[in-house]
């Protein structure tokens, strides 16, 4: 296959208006920390909330939710449809919380919420565990999915799919900053989205699929239909694995990017350059409605249409000799599905794979130099680094993080891989993320052990190929240790200092009966007069059943099922008005 002139006009408008963004307010930008990295505190939820949804958007989201789809059927995406719990947390819980700590980075909130020398230990600790090690890994993994299309579609090799998409990436992140970031996803969203949708309307229609309609009956497609398992049509194997682990653990001990428990990552960023912690907490939700209840179907769709045109991973690799074996798994039917698309609207779609991959990337490489900066460079190396002295640091991180992850993607193998790669790292660490902020209990030496464990357990099992247990067995191991080696610890090491507790609560004001010992006595102005918890507790419920009957109401529309379709939908409805009820009982600063 290979690309128009019109496609290539299409792509490189798109390339040259995502670097003018960038030069633009390279300037602006350039001026401090708070500028480069947050946008100097001043961005509007709407913005945000597209940012974090258009970084969510990347080029291996397609490609995971096909391999889920393919291996599982529909109720595979319960992989990661079960994190919208935690999101909803986060909108209600924490969003506000984080505006209101005032921290840089989510990494500087170490030595704001515990203390002493443990405390500088884990910030530095932290920053090189996120920034660095797990950043990296993220990046490999969009990186991975843009080889894989530029192989497919273009019939590219590796090296030059990562030297033309990382270093347009680069520069523009390197001059824009976050503001040039946030900029550019909003309209790398929207092309994102007209991409995905024209595709999938295009391929429906295709000789092959004979419509939506015939698309439903087709004998390979029945089985996989489903949006909660069936002891029918999958194996128990299969359901705890994809479903009742994700519903049941998954969401709340896996620290997961972009759905990370308590907040974090860009996330976290987006929440603390937001305008006000409304706009933090507004900026959240909008998020979570349009990651969970808008994107999933057109990425579903095309993985359903796969299963007609490429049944197995033989059919795929006939199709595409060129492409290695090791890279040839379900999740490469997503772009094997891009090449039927004609002139012009595949120009269209790679520009707007182009675009996500570019969304994804320069907020992953952003958010990790900031911590580099801030909580390495700044913190540790060179204390009196001036503002520009700082901002030029993160550009110079900005390259080097680039590189090293394009470098790894060069030895991935496929997005299913790194999706459990990352759960199993993260595995046992979620519970203490949302405990930190609402148990007083909970210090420096517990957070450490956390992550310690949880990434010895991770490697132990990747060297032992998982002894044999299957991925959900792998992870309740890594949960159930680093649960009880955290919670011990924190039980026989010291509290942390009183006084630090107290500047916490009275700063943060989070409420709940975990910082009754701290709160004993503190009067009204100091966070002792009440909380709000049992209302955004509340309001994460009904958000959650909100958007989850959003997400299946549209689904059984698609499905010609209008009767439950509507009834999902009024559920909706009533969900959401609860939510809107309840937001003028939350307590804002």
């Amino acid at each position: 296959m290979r690309l128009s002139t019109l496609d290539w006009i299409i792509m490189g408008a798109f390339f040259t208006f995502s670097l003018g963004i960038g030069l633009s307010v390279s300037r602006s930008s350039g001026r401090s920390f708070r500028s480069f990295f947050l946008g100097g505190r001043s961005m509007p939820w709407w913005l945000l909330g597209i940012s974090m949804v258009a970084t969510t958007f990347s080029t291996d989201t397609p490609n995971l939710v096909t391999d889920l789809v393919r291996g599982s059927g529909v109720f595979g995406n319960w992989a990661w449809w079960a994190f919208l719990l935690t999101g909803m947390l986060t909108v209600f819980l924490y969003a506000k919380l984080w505006r209101r700590s005032g921290v840089l980075t989510d990494v500087e909130f170490y030595e704001l919420r515990y203390s002493g020398k443990t405390a500088s230990f884990l910030r530095g600790f932290r920053a090189v565990y996120l920034g660095i090690l797990f950043n990296i890994i993220i990046m490999a993994s969009v990186t991975l999915a843009a080889i894989k299309i530029g192989a497919v579609m273009m019939g590219w090799t590796p090296v030059r799919t990562v030297v033309v998409a990382a270093t347009i990436t680069m520069i523009y992140s390197a001059l824009g900053g976050l503001r040039g970031v946030v900029l550019t996803d909003l309209v790398q969203f929207a092309l994102a989205m007209i991409g995905s949708i024209w595709a999938t309307v295009y391929i429906l229609n295709l000789p092959e699929i004979g419509g939506l309609s015939s698309l439903l009956e087709h004998e390979n497609v029945r089985g996989s239909l489903n949006f909660l398992p069936s002891f029918d049509t999958a194996s128990m194997d299969t359901i705890v694995a994809v479903f009742i682990i994700p519903i049941a653990v998954q969401w709340w001990a896996a620290y997961y990017p972009g759905a990370e428990p308590g907040g974090g990552g860009y996330i976290v960023q987006r929440m603390l350059s937001a305008k006000s912690e409304k706009h933090a907490v507004g900026a959240t939700l909008l998020f979570n409605g349009l990651h969970y209840a808008l994107r999933p179907w057109p990425w579903i769709l095309i993985a359903l249409a796969s299963l007609i045109v490429f049944p197995d991973l033989a059919s795929l690799a006939e199709r595409f000799p060129a492409v290695p074996d090791s890279q040839v798994r379900n999740d490469l039917a997503y772009p094997a599905m891009m090449t039927f698309l004609p002139s012009g609207l595949l120009g269209l779609v790679v520009t707007s794979l182009a675009a996500a991959y570019m969304s994804t990337m320069s907020t992953q490489v952003n958010w990790g130099s900031s911590i580099i900066v801030n909580d390495l460079y700044h913190r540790f190396i060179r204390v009196d680094a001036t503002e520009r002295q700082q901002v030029w640091a993160g550009r110079v991180a900005t390259v080097i993080l680039m590189v090293v992850a394009c470098m790894l993607a060069l030895v991935l193998e496929n997005a299913l891989q790194v999706f459990n790669i990352l759960l199993q790292i993260g595995a046992g660490t979620g519970l203490l993320f949302i405990l930190r902020w609402f148990w007083w209990r909970v210090n420096a030496a517990s957070e450490l052990t956390a992550m310690i464990v949880s990434f010895l357990i991770a490697v132990i099992i990747t060297v032992g190929h998982g002894f044999g247990m299957e991925s959900w067995q792998q992870l309740l191991l890594g949960v159930g240790i680093t649960t009880f080696c955290w919670i011990g610890v924190a039980f026989v090491t010291s509290p942390t200092d009183p006084d630090v507790l107290r500047s916490f609560y009275k700063k943060i004001k989070p409420g709940g009966r975990g910082w009754a010992p701290v709160a004993a006595g503190l009067d009204e102005d100091d966070g002792g007069a009440g909380s709000d918890l049992p209302t955004g507790l509340l309001a994460a419920f009904c958000g959650s059943i909100g958007i989850y009957s959003l997400l299946f109401s549209t689904g059984y529309f698609l499905y010609g099922k209008t009767a439950i379709a509507l009834i999902m939908a009024v559920i909706a409805v009533v969900s959401l008005t609860a939510v809107g009820l309840l937001w003028s009982k939350l307590r804002f600063e």
